[in-house]
C-alpha cells in the first residue's frame, strides 16, 4: 500500500479515535422522586424494585408520573395506571401503560394515550416517543383536535423541535369551513402552512378541491394545488395543471392545460393561463383561448387572444367578452371579427370589427352581426349597416345581395330565408340547371326590401317586396365595371377551414372592387 495512502487512513483513525468523547451522548440514570412504597420484587429478581402510590420519576428534565412502577437495574422502567410524562411547560403526555429506557430515551405509550402541547390533543392507542430527537408518532390510528380542526389518520409523526405534524394513511381534516381527505398531509404550527401528498379532496359549500399535490396557508389563506388539480362547484368544473387562490383578495389563478366547463350550459373554455376575480365573479383565460359550445350533433368552437366571462351589468346572466383576432368554427357555419360578446343567458353572439360570417357557401358581412341560438342550435341571425351576402359561382364570378339591414332565419342549421330591409341591390347569375355552371344569364336588380329563400344553403329564389328595377342581361352584354356591388369583398382567407385554423391570426384583405 502506498505510504501516503497509509498515512491517510492512521490520520482519520485517530482524528476519529480523539473526537469520539466529543460525539458521545452521556446516559444519565433515571432519578427516583417519589414513591409511597419501594418494595423489590423478588419473583422478577432482586435487582428490580417495585414502587406503588404517587411515583414520580426524574430523567434529565423530563418528569414521569405514574400509579405503580417497575424500575430495572438496566436503567429502563415499566410505569402503569395514570401515567403522565411532563416535559418543561409545552408537552404532556397521558398513558395507560409506559415502557421508557432511559438509555435511549425511548418512551412506548400504549392505551388511552393523550398528548398536548397546550394548543393541540393527540389521541391513539399506541404512541412512541423519542425523547432525545423530540419525535412522537403513531402507525395504529390516531385522532388530533386543536381549537379549529379535526384530524384523523392511520400514521402520525410529531417533530416537537421543527413544530412539524405529518400524517399518512387515511388523512381526514375537519374544519367549518372544509373537509380535507388526502394520503399525506404535513403541517407546520410556526408557518402555519398545511402541505398536502398523493391523492387529495378538499370538500367545502363553496366547491370541492382535487389535486395530487397542494399547499395551504391556513393564516394567510392563500393556496396551491397542482398535479391533476380540479375544482368542481355547483354548475362549473375547473382543471388545470395548477391553481393558485387568494381567499383574502378573492383572487385566483390558473395555469397550464386549463379547462373550465359549464355544466348548466354545456359550454368549455380553455387556455393556457387564467385569473379569477372573485368579486366580480369573472373569469379571464389567454393563450391559446377555446371556448366550445357542444351541441346536439356539431360543436362550435370559438378562439380569440383573450377570453373574459362575467355576469353582466343587470346580473340577468353570464356574459362572455373574446377580444382580438377572433374565429368560430363550425362544421356548418364559420365566423371571423375582432371583438365578440357571447350573452348566455339569451344565447345570443355579438361579432364587432370587420365581422365576416360563412354558411356553406354564403359570405355574410356587415357592420355588426348578431348570432342567435336556441336549443343547441343556430336559429337566426342580423347584419346591421352594410349588410352583404356573397356566394361564389366560379372563380371570376360571385352572386351579391347588399341592403342596409338584413334578418336571416335558419332551418337545420342551414339558411332558410333572408330578409332585406332597404337599399336592396343584387347580382345574380342564372345557371342552366341546379347541377351545371353553365351561365345562362346575370340578373342585376335595385329592389328597397326582398326575400330571399334557400334550399341546401344556396338562393333558390327572390322575392322582389316592392317594385324592382331589374334587368337580365346575356353574359357578353353585362357591364364590366358593373360586376361587382359596392362593398363587395371576398375573404375567403379569413374562413377557417377546419377546428384547428381558428388558431390562425389573418388580416382583412381590401380587394379593389370594395372600393368601388
Amino acid at each position: 500500500m502506498n505510504r501516503n495512502i497509509k498515512l491517510h487512513i492512521a490520520s482519520l483513525l485517530f482524528i476519529w479515535i480523539i473526537t469520539q468523547p466529543l460525539f458521545a451522548q452521556k446516559v444519565t440514570k433515571i432519578q427516583i422522586i417519589n414513591s409511597n412504597t419501594l418494595e423489590y420484587d423478588e419473583l422478577k429478581g432482586d435487582k428490580i424494585r417495585r414502587l406503588i402510590g404517587e411515583v414520580i420519576f426524574k430523567h434529565d428534565s423530563v418528569y414521569l408520573y405514574c400509579d405503580s412502577a417497575y424500575m430495572y437495574a438496566n436503567n429502563t422502567i415499566d410505569a402503569f395506571s395514570n401515567v403522565h410524562i411532563e416535559q418543561g411547560d409545552s408537552l404532556d403526555i397521558y398513558a395507560d401503560l409506559l415502557k421508557y429506557n432511559g438509555n435511549s430515551k425511548l418512551a412506548e405509550l400504549h392505551h388511552n394515550v393523550k398528548m398536548t402541547d397546550k394548543i393541540m390533543v393527540l389521541k391513539t392507542e399506541r404512541l412512541d416517543y423519542n425523547m432525545k430527537s423530540n419525535v412522537s408518532y403513531y402507525t395504529n390510528g390516531g385522532k388530533i383536535k386543536d381549537p379549529e380542526n379535526d384530524l384523523t389518520s392511520i400514521k402520525g409523526y410529531y417533530f416537537s423541535q421543527s413544530k412539524t405534524l405529518f400524517f399518512k394513511d387515511s388523512v381526514e381534516l375537519i374544519n367549518e369551513n372544509y373537509t380535507i381527505y388526502c394520503d399525506t398531509l404535513k403541517y407546520r404550527t410556526i408557518t402555519k402552512i398545511a402541505y398536502f401528498y398523493g391523492p387529495t379532496k378538499i370538500i367545502s359549500d363553496e366547491n370541492t378541491i382535487y389535486c395530487n399535490y397542494g399547499w395551504y396557508d391556513t393564516e394567510k389563506e392563500l393556496s396551491q394545488f397542482s398535479k391533476k388539480a380540479k375544482l368542481e362547484s355547483k354548475d362549473q368544473v375547473l382543471k388545470a395543471d395548477s391553481l393558485y387562490y387568494d381567499r383574502n383578495k378573492g383572487y385566483g389563478q390558473s395555469f397550464k392545460n386549463i379547462s373550465l366547463t359549464d355544466t348548466t350550459k354545456d359550454i368549455i373554455i380553455k387556455g393556457d393561463y387564467a385569473e379569477f376575480f372573485r368579486k366580480k365573479d369573472s373569469t379571464m383565460v389567454t393563450g391559446n383561448a377555446l371556448l366550445i359550445q357542444l351541441m346536439e350533433d356539431d360543436s362550435l368552437f370559438l378562439h380569440a387572444d383573450t377570453l373574459m366571462a362575467m355576469y353582466d351589468s343587470s346580473k340577468n346572466g353570464r356574459v362572455l367578452f373574446a377580444y382580438h383576432h377572433v374565429k368560430v368554427y363550425k362544421t356548418d357555419l364559420q365566423a371571423a371579427c375582432d371583438s365578440l360578446v357571447y350573452s348566455f343567458y339569451d344565447s345570443t353572439m355579438k361579432f364587432y370589427t370587420e365581422p365576416v360570417i360563412w354558411s356553406e357557401e354564403n359570405q355574410l358581412t356587415a357592420d355588426f352581426i348578431t348570432l342567435n341560438l336556441t336549443s343547441n342550435s343556430i336559429d337566426s341571425l342580423n347584419l346591421y349597416d352594410n349588410a352583404f351576402i356573397t356566394s361564389e359561382v366560379d372563380s371570376q364570378n360571385f352572386n351579391q345581395v347588399k341592403g342596409k339591414q338584413m334578418v336571416g332565419y335558419f332551418k337545420d342549421n342551414a339558411i332558410n330565408r333572408m330578409f332585406v330591409y332597404g337599399n336592396g341591390q343584387s347580382i345574380y347569375y342564372a345557371l342552366e340547371d341546379e347541377e351545371s355552371n353553365n351561365i345562362l344569364g346575370i340578373n342585376k336588380a335595385d329592389c328597397t326590401n326582398m326575400i330571399l329563400r334557400f334550399k341546401k344553403n344556396k338562393a333558390q329564389q327572390i322575392t322582389f317586396l316592392t317594385e324592382p328595377a331589374a334587368t337580365l342581361y346575356p353574359v357578353e352584354k353585362f357591364p364590366k365595371e358593373e360586376l361587382f356591388l359596392k362593398g363587395y369583398n371576398w375573404q375567403d382567407h379569413r374562413r377557417p377551414k377546419s377546428k384547428n385554423d381558428i388558431f390562425i391570426k389573418s388580416e382583412v384583405l381590401k380587394s379593389s372592387s370594395s372600393q368601388n
